[in-house]
């Protein structure tokens, strides 16, 4: 038996905190989201965390927590501090118990993703082996489906694409699935690109088919896809980028945008692209668009 204390807090007063949990018997400590706040990392091997937070902090069930508790409702760095909560958690196969939670996903009508301790509910289907991974895109978040959608019903077959900011190289794996000829995987985290590295071999797709690259060892390329799922800021400073890469006809998918982020975005690139109609869903955005001559 367990016991799980449950604090919420600004994040830049977490580890201050989190030491004295330690010293008081804590045996582990989860981060999260106290207030549903979107976030992403900028730059490789930073640890970017939400304004408020919730320490999620896990005691052996015979520690007594009354001084602690008494402790941290005097605590000032403590937000709601009447809302201190201790749940009593009992014991369980942890792992099954976490595996049981991704199930298969579908994207469109021929599109699935499912990790490797099931199997795909329709093996007719373009099935995608993905495993749930440390930081990169499992198809879980809104900003990665609403790409996965759209590329499913695209025509990518023979084409040549670009997935920039590949993370997982869950983008770059579909297209290839989906036929696209030749696909460049780009990311300016090493562990990303052997992340895309390995999927793509536990995918079976031929090593010819897949090449990842860091930012600066991208040859010049003419795409006809180019999508990118990464934020509103890095894809605005990658516009006059993007513009010179995708052929004339080529078509853009921009994600990882916010709906209040769409004026910006759509004035920078209406430059060199006939937009279509941002797609919304839960405040996310695709925005999509056909290269001008």
């Amino acid at each position: 038996m367990w016991q799980q204390l449950k604090i919420q807090l600004k994040s830049d007063d977490a580890l201050e905190l989190e030491q004295t949990l330690i010293e008081s018997g804590a045996l582990s400590i989860s981060y999260l989201d106290a207030e549903d706040q979107p976030i992403f990392q900028k730059e490789p091997d930073s640890t970017p965390l939400w304004d408020n937070i919730f320490l999620l902090c896990l005691f052996d069930g015979n520690v007594e927590l009354d001084s602690l508790l008494a402790d941290l409702q005097r605590n000032t760095q403590v937000l709601n501090r009447e809302n201190l909560t201790v749940e009593v958690i009992e014991d369980k196969d942890w792992e099954r118990s976490w595996m049981a939670d991704f199930k298969p996903m579908q994207f469109g009508e021929k599109l699935w993703i499912y990790p490797s301790w099931q199997t795909p509910p329709d093996l007719n289907a373009i099935n995608l082996l993905l495993d749930p991974g440390l930081a990169f895109g499992s198809g879980t978040h809104i900003t990665t489906s609403l790409c996965l959608r759209w590329l499913e019903k695209s025509a990518v077959e023979t084409k040549e694409v670009i997935d920039y900011g590949c993370g997982s190289g869950v983008l770059a794996i579909a297209a290839a699935l989906l036929g696209a000829e030749k696909v460049h995987a780009v990311d300016n985290d090493p562990q990303a690109i052997a992340a895309t590295i390995d999927n793509s071999y536990r995918n079976n797709i031929a090593e010819d088919i897949i090449t990842a690259y860091l930012p600066g060892a991208l040859p010049k390329l003419s795409p006809d896809i180019l999508i990118a799922n990464i934020l509103a800021e890095p894809l605005i400073d990658l516009s006059v980028k993007f513009a010179d890469l995708v052929k004339p006809g080529g078509q853009i998918a921009l994600s990882g945008i916010l709906e209040a982020q769409i004026p910006s975005l759509l004035s920078c690139y209406k430059r060199w692209f006939v937009l279509e109609a941002p797609i919304i869903e839960n405040e996310w955005v695709l925005i999509t668009g056909t290269r001008k001559a």
